[in-house]
């Protein structure tokens, strides 16, 4: 699944490193720190391997 924002795809790449042991879990905040609890990290990579180019900054949701 590719990710729909710069935001959700800097997020996962985030997560994924945790995921990995590259940094800290305790360091990351926010969705990242939901995204490393709740996905795989197949769907880490998947989200965080998404071009940025023609990507929005964020995706309003709210």
């Amino acid at each position: 699944m590719p990710a729909k924002s710069k935001a959700q795809q800097k997020a996962a790449g985030a997560a994924l490193a945790a995921k990995r042991g590259d940094m800290r879990k305790s360091d990351l905040k926010g969705a990242s720190r939901d995204m490393a609890e709740s996905m795989t990290e197949k769907e880490l990579t998947d989200l965080a391997s998404t071009k940025r180019k023609g990507k929005p900054e964020h995706v309003g949701g709210r």
